[in-house]
């Protein structure tokens, strides 16, 4: 399973950033799973956005969750985060993630991540 995130490295304050992860594998094809983003500001912790399962339900960070919005499209394998007026404080790299459940397993994937810079 590789998972590859992709956008704008550089946004403006006030905008929408817009991040893709393509999902590749046979994780697609599992029918119990969770496709989600985290990130990390400069100098600070893993912080956890939000995810969406197999089944198109979403969940998001109470922190967040005004501003985001996660969405897939499981035909093309991928799924995207939208993040709404951002600012400066939204800088960071961002990690896109897959966790599967399958025959009591669990197996956790992550992209290598994409830093975004928000700054005029």
């Amino acid at each position: 399973v590789q998972l590859q995130e992709s956008g704008p490295g550089l946004v403006k304050p006030s905008q929408t950033l817009s991040l893709t992860c393509a999902v590749s594998g046979d994780s697609i094809t599992t029918t119990n799973y969770y496709w989600g983003w985290i990130r990390q500001p400069p100098g600070k912790g893993l912080e956890w956005m939000g995810s969406i399962h197999s089944s198109g339900s979403t969940n998001y960070s109470p922190s967040h969750k005004s501003r985001t919005s996660i969405s897939k499209d499981t035909a093309r394998g991928r799924f995207t985060l939208q993040l709404t007026s951002v600012t400066p404080e939204d800088t960071g790299v961002y990690y896109c993630y897959q966790t599967i459940f399958a025959t009591g397993l669990r197996s956790d994937y992550w992209g290598q991540g994409t830093l975004v810079t928000v700054s005029s």
